[in-house]
């Protein structure tokens, strides 16, 4: 039996400027990979074999990392149920000439324990609260998990998501498809969720960009299950649609489908939002040159559920804000509340800027 802290792993990157947009700021694609990356070792170490990404809840980046900085994440296992564990993952960034650092970004993630063919498989070791925080992290966890049954028990977004017909009232839309190869796996030829979310990232990132023509900043991606794997072999299928636009922003819907070549057979494998934010030269947000203009009912629909999406998205980035004023110190040590304050600063000082 392990306490939490007994779990981390972390796991340190330089920004080089491959990874970042020409803005300068580290792409929101790259910073998912991390993420998972990170989480990936710290449950594939306490499940001692591989695991696979079950869901990720939504993940809103709370200030912007630039090039030459360093990226610390640091993840731990917070609930361990048969196959399946809750993983918390807490990102910062230092200016390495200053040693000033600033939280960017707070992660939950669940994952399953598989064999070698991709079944599920009990978890060996379980985890156990040390103290009173590390017992109100695990609480939060297991409720977490519940939520996570209960949605994917719920199946009426899927079957939306499925149908055809729900891309018609959008107009401003791309399709990315590719090969999936050995390279992106790593898990019983399964693709690897980090490269996933690479390439949603980056073609959601290319369909913003011919929307503003300007500099656009990840701001978001919304909770994202996963229904069917997607196998080395496999067409990866990633239909995209603008379907919100705000004064600075814009929401991207994307659709993750996973082709059999040889039979054609169709797999729908999971859907997301994503939120982007127009910016100017030196990074701050900028008003989008146009919006769109709902004018069918099914537009007007799609819109109001747009904005009832965006409203939780600010309630949620505020609970995260909270949850790190609380857990950062504990998770950091005695930095750690100087870390949130600086990573809130800047956040306001840039206008609402993200990663």
């Amino acid at each position: 039996m392990k306490r939490l802290r007994d779990t981390r792993v972390e796991t340190v990157h330089l920004v080089l400027p491959e990874y970042a947009n020409p803005s300068g700021n580290l792409y929101g694609g790259r910073m998912m990979y991390w993420i998972t990356e990170t989480a990936y070792l710290a449950a594939s170490r306490l499940a001692r074999g591989p695991v696979v990404l079950g869901s990720m809840d939504g993940i809103d980046f709370l200030s912007p990392v630039r090039i030459g900085q360093v990226v610390t994440l640091l993840a731990e296992v917070e609930f361990v149920g048969r196959s399946a564990m809750e993983v918390g993952v807490l990102v910062y960034a230092e200016d390495p000439n200053t040693r000033k650092r600033h939280i960017t970004t707070l992660a939950s993630m669940g994952y399953v324990a598989v064999d070698q063919e991709g079944r599920p498989r009990p978890v060996p070791e379980k985890v156990k609260p040390a103290d009173a925080q590390e017992q109100e992290r695990h609480e939060m966890a297991r409720k977490r998990r519940e939520l996570r049954q209960q949605r994917l028990k719920q199946h009426e977004h899927r079957a939306l998501d499925r149908q055809a017909t729900a891309w018609a009232p959008f107009p401003y839309t791309l399709e990315y498809t590719r090969l999936v190869f050995p390279e992106d796996t790593l898990t019983s030829r399964i693709m690897f969720a980090g490269r996933l979310f690479l390439d949603l990232d980056q073609a959601a990132s290319i369909l913003a960009l011919r929307f503003v023509r300007g500099p656009v900043v990840t701001a978001s991606i919304d909770t994202t299950d996963f229904y069917e794997p997607i196998r080395q072999g496999d067409i990866l299928n990633l239909q995209l649609a603008i379907t919100y636009t705000g004064r600075t922003s814009l929401e991207i819907h994307a659709r993750v489908m996973a082709e059999q070549p040889m039979t054609g057979e169709l797999r729908f494998a999971s859907s997301s939002f994503l939120t982007f934010v127009a910016v100017d030269r030196e990074g701050r947000p900028r008003p989008l040159p146009r919006r769109l203009v709902p004018l069918s009912e099914g537009e007007k629909r799609a819109v109001e559920a747009a904005e009832a999406r965006k409203a939780f998205r600010r309630q949620r980035a505020q609970q995260v804000r909270t949850l790190l004023a609380h857990f950062s110190p504990q998770i950091l040590g005695d930095e750690g509340s100087s870390a949130f304050r600086a990573g809130k600063e800047n956040h306001g000082a840039r206008g609402g800027d993200r990663a």
